[in-house]
């Protein structure tokens, strides 16, 4: 989630990795178990602002895989772009949703996800075919090489915008540009810049409203 905060936070202690009990009925439930923590677990950006009840790292995933399915590009692989949106955050069972504020370098970031990912494909389903599935559609959009990868990032930029303007107006607050800033400017995709120009004119409009209303 791209936004820093200043605010203090304990050091991230992360979870001893999951190791294999050699029986692959338990080690497949423990990686479904895992899953849960993505229906759990915060996101930070928001936690960090204060944000009351905060969207859960999976919350986020569902909805960049419906956006996914509202493309009218015919030339994207809109199953592959649903399943990217779904997989692209799974590292974060383990990891947790890492901000930026808390000085974990980019490199040491991507090692920690890549080193959860390779623990849910051996440890905990033992390299089957599902595994290998997601291994790949996790390493399709970390190396940002095809066109879905590259949509479903732009996605990800505007899912975060469409929360932020939704805390807004929820929280009447106008505290969140950074999460506007770090998103809209960097989408790449024409219809997801259309969509992103789109909830722009929105925000402006609401803050026309709000102005009008303290003013009156």
């Amino acid at each position: 989630m791209s936004s820093d905060s200043s605010s203090s936070q304990s050091k991230r202690v992360f979870p001893p990795l999951y190791r294999s009990s050699g029986d692959a009925s338990t080690d497949r439930l423990a990686f479904f178990h895992i899953l849960e923590k993505l229906k759990t677990q915060k996101r930070t950006g928001w936690v960090d602002n204060n944000i009351p009840n905060p969207e859960s790292i999976s919350d986020h995933m569902y909805r960049m895989a419906v956006l996914a399915m509202c493309t009218s590009d015919a030339h994207l692989d809109i199953a592959k772009c649903v399943m990217l949106a779904v997989v692209h955050d799974l590292a974060e069972a383990h990891v947790g949703d890492i901000a930026p504020r808390e000085g974990i370098p980019k490199a040491e970031k991507r090692r920690l996800e890549a080193e959860a990912m390779r623990n849910f494909v051996h440890e905990m389903l033992h390299d089957s075919p599902a595994a290998k599935r997601i291994q790949a559609l996790w390493q399709e959009y970390e190396d940002q090489a095809t066109d879905e990868a590259r949509f479903v990032k732009d996605l990800d930029r505007f899912e975060m915008a469409s929360q932020a303007l939704e805390y807004e107006r929820e929280h009447d607050t106008l505290t969140l540009q950074p999460f506007f800033d770090s998103s809209i400017p960097h989408v790449r995709h024409p219809e997801v810049r259309e969509w992103g120009a789109d909830l722009l004119r929105e925000r402006e409009e609401m803050q026309r409203q709000d102005g009008k209303a303290r003013v009156e």
